[in-house]
């Protein structure tokens, strides 16, 4: 039977969530609150006793010592779906990178249009790990050896995948011996899949330790890509002032906003929102410009890089619709859910669908293409401010936060010792001093089946109170600005006295906005730097560090 529907506040502890859930019940429309609330889960399956590996099943293990017709164990069956889920995820995050990857090719070639690179300094760094010569050459000629590189790293099919060097030799040398490395970003996910089919790896630790292979060809492979492609594309970030929440929305703008995970579509809606042409088009339907605001990681590509506010995060996405005021919203690949279209038909809304790889049944489909960026782009647009005249009534919560976003490694390496001194040194002395006790990430998305943002939230300042620097990327991040905890000043009562200390002395938040998803790559470069720096050991695992999704769903 269905469970008992919860309130707003026992669905969320944000404001503004709560205003449009109660608008939701008021207009009759649902949400994935309150479809969480009437579809209970399997408990079957959530305990992982399931197999549909094979047409002889699905097989459920309900008793001890069952297994499935093909004698599949109930551990062989859960190693099995867990290989299954971590090459979905690497295979999204990776394939993110792959595109990056061509991107930054086509840019060397200079087949796209409004991409520039942007971030030389970067580029040649980045280059200089894989001993790419940079001395004497154009930074696309560089562009051009990096991006053939990075390509080469998908369809590798023996060796070692090229960005694993970036770890620390310790770590290096244990995963070596464990025969761990990833031979190549797609070998790893095929395998995956192949290891998974009837009849074949039927030894659950084995399987297990393809997976940590296949995720490190997401996390060392794919996302490292992704990111790094990212910051010379469009810049590596810096602090930068932005908002969040749905107050960032405008009653007397085109309200677009942009959904999904790829940067090469919403900074090119960036750059046309802009132009003189887009501006004085959106004035001639009666509006005063166009407001962009993001949703996901895309909120957080625009809002690091460009100060793009974000109108929430994962949970986020139908609410904004709610609102009546989003003439369009534009997504690309990752965490759109397919119930956007049927909400937006009781609204005015469009919603743009523009990958390739991505069709939503009923929305508009723009296909984007890197090679017309700035050219589609502004078809988007046009679409999004002819769409206004259609705006019915608007109810925008007043709800927004401040924060500071843009705390990348490179420039928390600038932030800790300067130009001419950068290291994480300062970092590694506070903690063996005891003024801070370690580092904790916390990332990942909003599952509707908790309270929206409560255990995000709830973690971070628990760890606060003490002395541990929290970083964060992803939704999680959204929820931690949604709830002021973004800003130099905020909270820093509630925190221990050893960590207010080191904050007010270099001029931190006790919670760094470090970017997207994909930018957990980050976190992984700065604790290996930590390592390099000296002080706290000689490998990844003797720092105090941990990271945790509280709201996983994916």
């Amino acid at each position: 039977m269905p469970k008992d529907k919860r309130t707003p506040v026992e669905q969320s502890i944000d404001p503004a969530a709560q205003e449009m859930l109660i608008r939701a019940d008021e207009i009759g429309v649902s949400t994935a609150f309150s479809r969480a609330d009437a579809m209970v889960p399997c408990n079957i399956g959530a305990a992982g006793m399931c197999c549909k590996m094979c047409g002889m099943g699905p097989c459920r293990l309900t008793k001890e010592g069952q297994t499935g017709v093909c004698g599949a164990t109930i551990d062989t069956i859960q190693a099995r779906n867990f290989v299954r889920a971590v090459a979905a995820g690497s295979a999204a995050h990776s394939d993110h990178g792959r595109d990056m990857a061509f991107t930054l090719k086509a840019v060397a070639e200079g087949k796209t249009e409004g991409y520039m690179i942007r971030d030389v300094a970067k580029l040649r760094t980045v280059a200089a790990y894989y001993n790419i010569p940079v001395e004497g050459r154009s930074p696309t000629e560089i562009a051009n050896d990096l991006a053939d590189l990075y390509i080469a790293q998908f369809g590798q099919q023996r060796g070692y995948i090229a960005p694993v060097i970036r770890a620390p030799e310790k770590r290096q040398k244990i995963w070596q011996e464990q025969g761990v490395i990833p031979r190549g970003i797609d070998r790893e996910v095929v395998e995956s899949l192949h290891r998974t089919h009837i009849g074949d790896d039927q030894d659950p630790e084995h399987l297990l330790q393809h997976t940590i292979r296949t995720a490190l060809a997401d996390g060392w492979g794919g996302s490292m890509i992704a990111t790094d492609i990212s910051d010379i594309l469009f810049g590596t970030p810096a602090p930068i002032l932005g908002q969040a929440n749905l107050g960032v929305l405008k009653q007397d703008m085109v309200n677009v906003v942009v959904h999904g995970h790829e940067p090469t579509l919403s900074e090119m809606i960036v750059a046309a929102s802009q132009d003189p042409e887009i501006i004085e088009y959106a004035k001639h339907a009666g509006a005063k410009g166009v407001n962009l605001a993001g949703i996901c990681c895309t909120a957080n590509e625009i809002l690091m890089r460009q100060g793009i506010p974000a109108a929430g995060n994962f949970l986020h996405q139908e609410l904004s619709i709610l609102t009546g005021a989003v003439e369009a919203m534009v997504v690309d690949v990752q965490c759109i859910m397919q119930a956007l279209v049927k909400l937006a038909e009781n609204f005015h809304t469009l919603v743009i669908t523009t990958s390739p790889k991505v069709k939503i049944k009923g929305a508009t489909h723009i296909e984007f293409d890197e090679h017309h960026a700035l050219t589609i782009a502004k078809q988007i647009l046009r679409t999004a401010i002819d769409n206004f005249k259609n705006r019915g009534p608007v109810q925008i919560p007043n709800a927004r936060e401040n924060l500071i976003p843009g705390f990348s490694h490179e420039y928390i390496n600038y932030m800790l010792g300067g130009s001419y001194r950068a290291s994480f040194r300062p970092l590694n002395d506070a903690i063996m001093t005891g003024r801070i006790r370690g580092v904790a990430a916390i990332v990942g998305c909003n599952n509707p089946r908790s309270t929206q943002d409560y255990l995000h939230t709830y973690v971070v300042k628990e760890l606060l109170k003490q002395d541990v620097l929290v970083v964060q990327t992803g939704c999680g991040a959204i929820a931690s600005a949604k709830l002021g905890l973004l800003l130099g000043e905020a909270g820093l009562d509630q925190v221990g006295p050893g960590l207010r200390e080191v904050c007010e002395a270099v001029g931190i938040p006790p919670v760094l906005h470090m970017g997207s998803c994909v930018d957990n790559t980050r976190i992984l470069t700065v604790l290996t730097q930590m390592v390099e720096d000296g002080g706290l050991g000689d490998d990844i695992d003797q720092i105090p560090a941990v990271g945790l999704a509280p709201e996983w769903m994916s």
